[in-house]
């Protein structure tokens, strides 16, 4: 069986490339590497995730599964004033993530290496951003999930992207059971956003 990204150490042959891309109004150079998501673009998913996702200037935000990192290094500079936590299990990924941090000039964004929340203790998010790893199987994601949703603050958002192919409507009933309420965000080309609020206050998003 061959490995897929959801592994700590891909034995796969390097093959790095670069690309230089336009996010939220903003370019952006990533390194990638084989043995990792999406190695030759970002794809629509994470695109129309990172189009999406909202959060105050100052928020703590944690970037679930990040691969190398485009999600989180978009997301920290969308919060200059707050920091951004990325965490992926495969070790290849992390050190992409640490050189795309240091090519798009990200100070207040750290990468660690971990399975989960784990690799994160004791701290606290206002936004937890997920492409989530649907070929590591359901178990894991639904893992991932009650994971995510025990670290948010209270008023906390947890915002998932998925394909119809790789089970929304399933993932949508499973938010529904951890969060009070699931917002369906957008929709487009069968991948879904979804964004669950934790119980309690939280300020509004500024511009």
């Amino acid at each position: 069986m061959s490995e897929h990204y959801f592994t700590p150490d891909p034995k796969v042959g390097h093959g790095e490339r670069e690309f230089t891309v336009r996010l939220r109004g903003m370019t952006f150079t990533f390194v990638t590497d084989r043995g990792v998501f999406s190695r030759e673009r970002v794809d629509f998913g994470t695109r129309l995730l990172i189009e999406n996702m909202e959060f105050p200037p100052d928020a703590v935000i944690l970037d679930l599964g990040c691969g190398y990192g485009p999600i989180g290094v978009v997301a920290a500079r969308l919060a200059p004033r707050g920091h951004v936590y990325m965490v992926d299990i495969n070790e290849r990924a992390v050190r992409l993530a640490e050189a795309n941090l240091a090519r798009n000039r990200i100070l207040n964004a750290t990468v660690r290496v971990g399975d989960g929340l784990g690799a994160v203790p004791g701290i606290a998010f206002d936004a937890i951003l997920m492409n989530p790893p649907v070929r590591a199987g359901k178990a894991t994601v639904w893992r991932l999930l009650a994971e995510a949703e025990a670290a948010l603050r209270p008023g906390g958002s947890l915002w998932v992207v998925i394909g119809n192919k790789q089970g929304a409507p399933s993932l949508k009933r499973r938010l529904q059971e951890l969060f009070p309420r699931v917002e369906d965000v957008d929709r487009k080309a069968g991948f879904h956003i979804y964004r669950g609020v934790k119980a309690g206050a939280a300020a509004a998003p500024e511009g």
